[in-house]
């Protein structure tokens, strides 16, 4: 019996030495949250790294082989990275900071971290204990990459390689100020090369390629998800390149943990709401591990409590940020809130109309746009303004560019917003390509300074009516300044008509500051909405005998002008019996129970 077991003792510890797991956590688009708040309203949220830190500290203490990946957009998001980078940004990145902490492996360089400028984000990488990856960002004039392109890390013997690679789309948004001299390469074709030079001159054990960027395509059909610009490319680079053997994504904002060609790949949310977990089951032959199986899930934070180590590290940072956002800089007469951000994009908003009002008047354009950039943004009620208020209205360190455009560019990008929404049996809801595979609420542009009406039960691309300018129909030749942030002026969010268009001028500062400093230059600011745009439905209705065009106006409620207009009449003493009129309503005023209605 002794024997036996003694034999068993011998194979159980010969088949340990020959397989083992490796557990790779993964964050992602992490957007500069830490502590579980909401800066906007200082209450809890189940986001950030305090409460990942939870989670990392018990698998490590559950597994023996782990290693920490993050892939991107980690050094801009909240207020306390934008005081960081824009009021004091000589501590250590705060950030940087707690991932030293919670010892990262590697950090991906995503397309946020250019929004302060090379400075910033190369005192954030001198600062990591960790390399910053990205194979394909090149410095033209060294001829060389900007990052480091890969990193091997050895986990007791298990030899790890981590190639980075970023989405090449970034000079189609950033400032080119803040990419000055770079170049941005085709990730796929930059990882044929490095995954070859891992597996066959670093002869690592296991290939992990961390890109900053998402899937094209749906996992099991390989139909796009969403328009093939470029953007996202991960789908293509498990087609075309051989040798991966764990893909790690963000960018997307999206939860995915899934096989495709039997490869793992992890997208773990955004702000830290969940942790990627994958884990490896290797197997040693020829004194090389291989992966004879693997598993890829998601893991909440929700419910999960913050670190408390982590929590005192940062205190000190938080302590300056909340008494810096709290500052009043003025006061509103009356409310400008979104009580339902559905409703705020069917008709003129005060929050909206200001953003607007802000940029006009900072870029001496006559005709601006913005966003409701998500539908948590509630702007701020009658009352004392704060600077945190107004961070949590613009959460993007945008800056201002005038541009000129052709009245057809104007009606193109009008049109665009306007597939936002669809209609069925009168009911508005937003589109499904438009809040999946992510919400991009932040893609439905409203104007200032134009009139225009959106037909909502019209096709799409032909939504747009009654678009004016100073009282005279927009011509669709001619040019016109308008004012837009610069990602979209750069063609972002698939606004193409507005790619490589002359740049009249630029307002450097970010909107934030700007709205700040309006308020504090105006000291009161009133809430007022000039409904220069409607969300309306179309009717038509038959002309009876008898009837003139004074008497069905009354009887439509719209005014004779309308009428010709709408109806293109040369004529309008001449109307025939039978003959159909078109005209429009308000959306909202049109179906009586519509507030009720709406999902709010």
């Amino acid at each position: 019996m002794k024997k036996l077991l003694g034999i068993f003792l011998i194979i159980l510890a010969v088949s340990l030495l020959f397989s083992t797991e490796l557990v790779i956590l993964h964050t992602s688009d992490l957007h500069g949250n830490i502590l579980p708040i909401n800066y906007a309203t200082n209450s809890p949220s189940d986001v950030g790294l305090a409460k990942i830190a939870t989670l990392v500290k018990q698998f490590r203490n559950e597994y023996q082989n782990v290693i920490l990946i993050d892939t991107g957009d980690l050094i801009q998001g909240t207020p306390l990275e934008y005081y960081h980078a824009r009021i004091d940004n000589k501590p250590v990145d705060p950030m940087v900071l707690v991932m030293n902490k919670l010892g990262y492996s590697a950090w991906i360089i995503g397309n946020h971290e250019f929004n302060y400028g090379l400075d910033v984000l190369k005192k954030a990488v001198s600062e990591a204990q960790f390399p910053a990856l990205s194979a394909n960002i090149i410095d033209v004039k060294e001829n060389s990459s900007l990052f480091k392109p890969y990193h091997i890390v050895n986990v007791g013997d298990i030899k790890i390689g981590i190639l980075g690679l970023t989405t090449k789309y970034i000079p189609n948004w950033e400032d080119p100020k803040n990419i000055e001299g770079l170049d941005f390469l085709d990730p796929v074709e930059v990882a044929k090369k490095y995954v070859d030079i891992l597996k066959n001159k670093e002869n690592v054990d296991i290939v992990i390629v961390a890109y900053h960027g998402g899937l094209e395509r749906d996992p099991q059909t390989g139909e796009p998800t969403e328009e093939l610009t470029g953007e996202n490319q991960a789908y293509q680079l498990l087609q075309e390149v051989d040798g991966i053997d764990v893909l790690l994504l963000g960018h997307q904002h999206r939860t995915i943990a899934t096989k495709i060609n039997n490869v793992p790949v992890s997208m773990p949310s955004y702000w830290g709401k969940s942790l990627g977990k994958i884990v490896l089951k290797l197997e040693k032959k020829d004194n090389k591990w291989q992966i004879i199986d693997s598993s890829v899930e998601q893991v909440s934070v929700k419910g999960v409590p913050a670190d408390k180590e982590i929590i005192s590290l940062i205190k000190p940072y938080d302590e300056k940020v909340q008494a810096w956002l709290d500052q009043p800089v003025g006061y509103a007469d009356g409310d400008f809130w979104v009580e339902n951000p559905l409703f705020a994009r069917l008709q003129d908003n005060p929050l909206i109309e200001f953003v607007n009002k802000v940029q006009m008047y900072y870029s001496k354009a006559k005709i601006s746009s913005t966003a409701l950039f998500n539908n948590s943004i509630k702007g701020w009620k009658s009352g004392p303004v704060t600077l945190r208020d107004i961070n949590a209205v613009y959460i993007y360190p945008n800056t201002l560019k005038v541009i000129k455009v052709t009245g057809k560019d104007i009606k193109d990008a009008l049109e665009k917003s306007a597939d936002y929404f669809v209609m069925e049996n009168y009911m508005v809801s937003v589109n499904k390509s438009w809040v999946e595979p992510k919400p991009r609420h932040y893609n439905y542009d409203m104007w200032e300074g134009i009139s225009y009406k959106i037909v909502l039960n019209n096709p799409s691309g032909n939504r747009i009516v009654d678009l004016m300018f100073e009282g005279k129909p927009i011509e669709m030749d001619k040019e016109y300044e308008i004012v837009l942030n610069n990602y979209r002026a750069g063609g972002g969010g698939g606004y193409t008509m507005f790619k490589g268009k002359p740049v009249v001028r630029e307002v450097m500062m970010e909107v934030s500051e700007l709205m700040a400093d309006y308020i504090l230059e105006h000291k009161n600011i009133k809430a007022t909405t000039d409904n220069n745009w409607q969300t309306v439905v179309k009717f038509e209705y038959v002309i009876n005998p008898g009837e003139t065009l004074w008497s069905i106006s009354k009887r439509l409620g719209v005014s004779i002008n309308d009428l010709i207009r709408w109806n293109n009449i040369k004529n309008p003493s001449l109307i025939k019996p039978g003959t159909k009129l078109v005209y429009y309503k308000n959306y909202i005023d049109t179906i009586p129970p519509i507030k009720e209605l709406i999902n709010f």
